[in-house]
């Protein structure tokens, strides 16, 4: 799970940056508009309460929120549409690339030659989702045998303290229950979300091949309806 931890790094990084420029806005409201399909109500709603926490963090308006949720019941706007790509990267490394869509003819040549201009290749459905599973990750500040027996006992499966966190790694079902549980603790979380896990990692120690494949997921990344990419690389950067 280490690789997909230092991307996670990365990438929380690099969304600080783009919440400056406003440029997470798009993929943030599909994420709210996509959970809202399960009730509009956060309180009743665990997904969409983690999807409007996400958006407040990145500084997201409320009159931006209150749009993506509504976006649901309005008849007038297009039907976002979740699509899973698969593809391969330099060496072989497994993606996993989530987007909201409403428009597929559009997203899947942009993803296309995202991938294919950074030295990777698309995958047939099924060829690579398998080496993954569906995992809730909650990142918190503070590390050390107290923070991770706090994690243990709220439920989590795993937790691995990587540049000075802990990635505490839980069921999909669980991790409401489990986040709730490490906030009463008393510890505090910086990022909780579902992701994609992969069952084994691919180390990648060589340099410029890591830069390589960071490049790659940046540029999938920046796409507006990509919400996700996720790897299999355990990247040493």
């Amino acid at each position: 799970m280490s690789g997909h931890s230092k991307w996670s790094t990365i990438k929380r990084e690099k969304g600080t940056k783009d919440a400056k420029r406003g440029a997470v806005f798009t993929k943030l409201g599909n994420m709210i508009a996509i959970a809202a399909r399960g009730g509009a109500d956060p309180s009743m709603n665990p997904t969409l309460a983690l999807a409007i926490d996400r958006a407040k963090a990145s500084n997201m308006p409320l009159a931006n929120i209150q749009r993506a949720i509504d976006r649901v019941s309005d008849k007038n706007q297009a039907v976002l549409e979740e699509i899973t790509y698969e593809a391969y990267g330099p060496g072989g490394i497994a993606l996993l690339i989530e987007t909201a869509t409403d428009n597929k003819n559009r997203t899947y040549p942009e993803v296309r030659t995202a991938v294919t201009k950074h030295g990777g290749t698309m995958a047939d459905a099924g060829s690579v989702a398998f080496q993954f599973e569906r995992k809730g990750q909650i990142v918190v500040s503070e590390t050390g045998d107290e923070a991770l027996m706090i994690a243990l006992d709220a439920g989590a499966e795993d937790a691995r303290e990587e540049d000075g966190e802990l990635f505490i790694y839980t069921e999909a079902r669980d991790m409401h229950a489990v986040l709730d549980k490490i906030k009463l603790a008393g510890l505090t979380v910086k990022e909780a979300e579902l992701t994609y896990v992969a069952n084994v990692d691919v180390l990648v120690e060589d340099q410029e091949k890591t830069d390589k494949i960071l490049r790659l997921m940046d540029s999938i990344d920046d796409l507006d309806d990509v919400v996700n990419v996720h790897t299999n690389a355990d990247l040493q950067v």
